[in-house]
């Protein structure tokens, strides 16, 4: 473990990031695995800018603004920003896992002109980009514990930006409000669905941000980022317990879309823009055909043609 030096600085935030280690025996699949169906319905629910009105200010206040100062960014600070709000925001990316968010956002940063005209160095993703490819789940924790293998000093500003983040959250993620009708739809499922949170926030965030929203009784458990990715988070709990069409993702990201599709599960997109709409839609309208069975078909489809159509896969400067 790389002890602090001085006190401060990056050798002190490594040091720090050593607390998400503490974890790390705690089986998180095989709790998920364990529970046992009180219904006959599973509906997962993610968390940030789903449930809560969280995604522009997470991102925009904690997120970019920590991307920007660990990678040393302030001479580009301008396209560094809008390439991080639309990988995360605005296009087909977004509510990626924060490594992959942050590799695919320093690799459009680098081939954009005007950041090659300033001659800008951009940190280099080779060893983030490996270690993604073979690790999972996607943790602040298994990343220092890679860094305490091979002492890449590669990893060193990505982990100092992940704990700087996660300060920042700590810090300014408070008062952040539901969404109109989401508590109206929590009600509408109550003691007839078996509910999940399924999300790529820390565990131990989700439950403390659904504690204190007073809405965390309303689910079985939290599946987070510990978990893994989302389609294992729904496989966990779903395998062998819920037929396909009894099996619901309420969402806001493509991700979501994805994990609950290689589950055979339908999807409800909350769309981002629009996100009041949707809930009021799912509370009075698709609870009711996801329990009467009748939401599979025409209606799931046309509701996710407008979700799609909402996120664009290129940037608009490309």
């Amino acid at each position: 473990m790389l002890r602090p030096s001085g006190g401060s600085g990056r050798k002190w935030l490594l040091w720090k990031s050593v607390k998400y280690m503490e974890s790390a025996k705690t089986d998180y699949r095989e709790i998920l695995r364990s529970f046992e169906p009180k219904s006959g319905f599973f509906i997962g629910i993610d968390s940030d800018g789903c449930v809560f009105d969280s995604m522009e200010v997470k991102h925009k206040e904690c997120f970019c603004p920590m991307y920007i100062k660990a990678l040393s960014l302030q001479p580009v600070s301008k396209f560094a920003r809008e390439v991080w709000e639309f990988v995360n925001l605005y296009s087909q990316s977004r509510g990626s896992n924060r490594f992959i968010a942050i590799t695919k956002a320093l690799k459009l940063l680098a081939q954009r002109p005007e950041v090659q005209r300033r001659g800008c160095k951009i940190p280099s993703t080779e060893a983030l980009e490996e270690w993604i490819s073979r690790t999972n789940p996607l943790t602040p924790k298994a990343l220092e514990a890679e860094y305490q293998k091979t002492h890449n000093p590669d990893f060193e500003p990505f982990i100092v930006w992940s704990v700087e983040v996660n300060k920042a959250v700590k810090e300014i993620m408070k008062g952040v409000p539901l969404f109109p009708y989401v508590r109206e739809s929590l009600d509408a499922v109550n003691g007839r669905a078996d509910v999940f949170i399924v999300s790529q926030t820390p565990t131990e965030a989700l439950e403390r941000e659904w504690e204190e929203n007073r809405i965390y009784q309303y689910v079985r458990y939290s599946a987070g980022q510990e978990v893994g990715k989302k389609t294992e988070q729904i496989r966990c709990i779903t395998e062998g317990k819920y037929t396909p069409e009894r099996m619901l993702m309420v969402g806001d990201s493509p991700g979501d879309l994805k994990a609950v599709k290689a589950n055979q599960g339908l999807f409800f997109p909350v769309i981002p823009g629009r996100e009041e709409e949707s809930w009021k839609e799912l509370a009075e309208e698709g609870l009711k055909r996801f329990f009467d069975g009748t939401y599979q078909g025409a209606y799931e489809d046309q509701l996710i043609r407008q979700f799609s159509d909402c996120l664009p896969e290129n940037p608009p400067w490309s």
